[in-house]
């Protein structure tokens, strides 16, 4: 049985950051992608195609699945139930290196907003935080600059 993985973008406000991360989720083989809280979707309330997200997706969000979820705690859960294995893409005190993180038959990976990332009552309901060490000054990675790391690192 081939393996299943998704991705949740939540909280995300940069529209180019969400138009790349399309393009990595093409790239890696994503099934599917849930856009949760205020991230923006490909097409605008009207059902317009974004121009600015179709700009930097260079057309990965024709091919990769997407939904549109503004509570992320009912699509937790149901991934819960539905076996996923959820991984929250964060830099926690309970993290661990992503280069250990050992995947199931049915993943979820999860990142959050740029400045402040996954709020903790969403990390409470994840099964494992995975962080990139970071080895410079800087405490940080580019939301999709780290979403690509860690799924070309453990996919």
């Amino acid at each position: 049985m081939p393996r299943e993985t998704i991705l949740i973008f939540h909280n995300i406000r940069s529209v180019q950051n969400v138009g790349a991360m399309f393009r990595t989720a093409d790239a890696a083989g994503i099934n599917k992608i849930y856009l949760t809280g205020y991230t923006p979707a490909p097409l605008d309330r009207f059902g317009r195609k974004r121009k600015d997200l179709a700009k930097s997706a260079l057309g990965a969000e024709e091919y990769v699945s997407w939904e549109q979820k503004k509570n992320i705690f009912p699509l937790l859960a149901k991934l819960k139930k539905e076996n996923f294995l959820i991984i929250a893409v964060e830099q926690d005190l309970n993290s661990i290196d992503y280069k250990k993180v050992k995947l199931k038959n049915k993943n979820c990976f999860i990142v959050g907003a740029e400045v402040l990332g996954i709020p903790k009552n969403i990390l409470k309901r994840c099964d494992l935080i995975a962080e990139i060490p970071m080895r410079g000054k800087k405490e940080s990675l580019n939301v999709s600059v780290a979403l690509g790391i860690v799924l070309f690192g453990v996919l």
